[in-house]
């Protein structure tokens, strides 16, 4: 099949929404445009309905906010780790800023799974702007691969006026999320369509409850019966003699058979609270960020030794594997050259910890273990001159040799040397 045929056959296989033609009914498109996906709760649950719910709004912000604030330094040969200067990944775009593309991309990862960007190439063939594209907009189909199409991935692109446009890996930085085909990744909200449903249907629940006045203090019972003017009247009397700050924690007198019975939450009854608390959880579980960063502190000190212990948990064990690295191996394999690449400084989040990679650091140098730039490499800095000398405790001497003596030595090393020189001390 030829690169043409397969590109044609990518495109006629999309069609156009028949209530706006500007919306390609895509996988991603069409279930937006029905509503997103019916849940067992019986509601519709989609990339963009999901935002409503706060946790998934703060995990998503989260992760996409603090990966596009970090500082993408580029380096030139891993082992003199040259910095490099590089125009286009430090302004990208003509009217977004750095940060602003790459919170896109990575909230593109964190609904869709996936992170389309287009590459604007000058007359000379060079990336010079970078278009982030909502992934919506996009069809991935997989062919053969071939010398002018190695990726074997072709992109069908709708723009604002319903036009699709076939591009391929050469116009498209595509940076997928897990996923099971190696061509493009799986929305997280899709999997976790269930636990954001029953989070939705339960927000809803509770806002019918307090919205149909179901809340009500408490209820006056009477023997008689009242007609409409009387029973206004004595819920006015009532109210007079029990609202107000004045009246706080003062002795109310019913008259004649008047009882009043307090109502309680029924909710509580049923759990309703925790349930809410839980899906929190479930939510934070998902995008694998620590719940006290979502707002939710009342288990903060079950993991770890407290919460900057969590946060430290974070960068290793999510915010890098999963979202910095994937970004740095795609701008190092599509965007830059020769030995050139990508890598993030997220020692900024490991400032809090500095006192413990401090001392971590000074144990390692003393012992030997690691040298002045093997320290430098981790906190990524450029090496120094007579930076890779390792150290023996011993009067921080060269490792492996033998420290001499000073001239406050005593008599008996003297004697020593000299005896090792040949000399005999008693000669003179």
């Amino acid at each position: 099949m030829t690169l043409g045929r397969a590109v044609a056959r990518t495109v006629t296989s999309m069609r156009a929404s028949p209530e706006n033609p500007a919306v390609p009914l895509t996988s991603a498109s069409l279930v937006e445009w029905l509503g997103g996906a019916r849940t067992d709760a019986g509601v519709q649950v989609s990339e963009r309905s999901a935002l409503h719910m706060p946790a998934v709004w703060r995990a998503v912000t989260l992760i996409s906010f603090v990966s596009a604030s970090l500082p993408l330094r580029i380096y030139q040969d891993e082992i003199t780790r040259k910095r490099v200067k590089n125009k286009l990944l430090r302004d990208p775009h003509p009217e977004m800023t750095r940060s602003e593309l790459w919170r896109h991309s990575y909230g593109s990862r964190c609904l869709w799974g996936n992170s389309y960007t287009q590459k604007v190439r000058n007359r000379a063939g060079q990336v010079v702007e970078l278009w982030p594209i909502t992934p919506d907009r996009v069809q991935v189909g997989k062919v053969p691969s071939t010398t002018d199409l190695p990726s074997g991935k072709i992109f069908s692109v709708v723009d604002d006026w319903g036009v699709m446009h076939p591009m391929t890996s050469r116009e498209i930085l595509h940076i997928p999320g897990f996923g099971y085909d190696g061509v493009t990744g799986i929305s997280p909200i899709r999997m976790a369509a269930q636990c954001i449903g029953l989070s939705v249907a339960a927000e809803k629940a509770g806002a019918k409850f307090f919205g149909q006045g179901a809340m009500l203090s408490g209820i006056l019972q009477t023997e008689q019966r009242l007609d409409p003017d009387q029973a206004k009247q004595l819920k006015e009397q009532w109210r007079a003699k029990v609202s107000g700050v004045n009246n706080a924690y003062d002795v109310a007198v019913l008259d004649s058979d008047a009882k009043f019975q307090s109502l309680t939450m029924p909710y509580r009854d049923a759990q309703f609270l925790e349930s809410r608390v839980f899906q929190i959880y479930e939510i934070a579980r998902m995008f694998g960020v620590p719940p006290f960063l979502l707002m939710e502190s009342s288990k903060s000190t079950s993991w770890g030794t407290g919460l900057e212990q969590q946060a430290l948990g974070f960068v290793q064990f999510d915010l890098t594997p999963v979202w910095l690295t994937p970004t740095e191996e795609r701008i190092t394999k599509e965007l830059l050259f020769g030995d050139e690449y990508g890598e993030y400084a997220v020692e900024g989040l490991l400032r809090g910890d500095s006192q413990a990679r401090a001392e971590f650091y000074r144990v390692m140098r003393e012992v030997g273990a690691y040298s002045a730039n093997d320290i430098r490499h981790k906190e990524n800095e450029p090496p120094v001159e007579g930076g890779d000398t390792y150290l023996q405790p011993l009067n921080m001497a060269p490792l492996g040799s033998t420290p001499k003596q000073g001239k406050a030595s005593t008599k008996a090393s003297v004697a020593d040397e000299d005896e090792e020189d040949g000399d005999d001390p008693d000669d003179d």
